[in-house]
């Protein structure tokens, strides 16, 4: 699968990821866990299988 998360998109997946978890654990809310785990997983592999369907590419690399 080709990479299809340029580079801005990837990090601001990663700084809303983080800014995710800290407010987790700040805020007892658990279950912001699961978007930030979203979050910094796409930022880590640089692939969204949401934007696969639709043709979205912010990776302007072929």
């Amino acid at each position: 699968m080709k990479k299809n998360i340029g580079k801005v998109d990837r990090l601001i997946r990663l700084v809303v990821g983080i800014v995710l978890v800290f407010l987790a654990i700040a805020i007892p809310f658990w279950w912001l866990l699961i978007p930030a785990a979203i979050a910094l997983a796409t930022a880590a592999v640089e692939r969204c299988p949401l934007y696969l369907p639709f043709g979205i590419r912010t990776n302007k690399k072929e």
